[in-house]
């Protein structure tokens, strides 16, 4: 089993820019990949970005270009650098992980001011 903490998320003006962070711990030599998702109020949850154990990323149309991806194997960790950050953006990013049961964090709220 592989236990997923988010941190880094708050309030940022338009145009600003935050870094999500997501801390593995447990079963970590057997995830195989790791995402961001997003839930907006009234929404479904989506996929933000995707980093698998080759460094591969994938990204949803609507961050690239702004969100990057990346993961730091001796820390554990996967981040997530947001910039150009729009209102729309707002919403609680969650943590995914695959090892190969899937774990969810807890969740991280972003608000975007416009």
């Amino acid at each position: 089993q592989v236990q997923l903490v988010e941190s880094g998320g708050g309030l940022v003006q338009a145009g600003g820019s935050l870094r999500l962070s997501c801390a593995a711990s447990g079963s970590i030599f057997s995830i195989n990949a790791m995402a961001w998702y997003r839930q907006a109020p009234g929404k479904q949850r989506e996929l933000v970005a995707f980093i698998n154990s080759g460094g591969s990323t994938k990204y949803a149309d609507s961050v690239k270009g702004r969100f990057t991806i990346s993961r730091d194997n001796a820390k554990n960790t996967v981040y997530l650098q947001m910039n150009s950050l729009k209102p729309e953006d707002t919403a609680v990013y969650y943590c995914w992980a695959v090892s190969p049961m899937v774990s969810w964090g807890q969740g991280t709220q972003v608000t975007v001011s416009s």
